[in-house]
């Protein structure tokens, strides 16, 4: 019978990389989410960190599904730009290499006529 112990991390010693959202983005995506939630418009959020993408999702509440996803892909920086902002549809409402250019689109929801 074979024992061998169970291999803990995969070969090569070191865990896969992961992409994350950094302090400044952090920074950026937390002041818009106070703002909103201050506003009524959002309740609760979630964050993913993935071989392919970091994820913001903001709800409106928690059981539902996202209202907005801020994403962060790497990957396509060289193309479209590394940041998009996606409705709950899937529609990808803006992207960019900038991410406080690309918070602009759900920022515009906060401005609302005076009754």
């Amino acid at each position: 019978m074979n024992m061998e112990a169970p291999v803990p991390f995969p070969s090569g010693g070191h865990l896969p990389e992961q992409v994350a959202f950094d302090r400044r983005e952090l920074s950026l995506i937390l002041r818009l989410y106070g703002r909103m939630v201050a506003a009524g418009e959002w309740r609760d959020y979630g964050i993913s960190h993935g071989a392919e993408a970091a994820v913001f999702a903001v709800f409106r509440r928690t059981a539902e599904t996202p209202l907005y996803r801020i994403e962060k892909r790497p990957k396509l920086r060289a193309k479209q730009g590394i940041y998009a902002v996606v409705s709950e549809g899937g529609h990808i409402l803006r992207r960019g290499h900038e991410l406080e250019a690309v918070l602009k689109v759900l920022e515009r929801k906060l401005i609302r006529p005076v009754d």
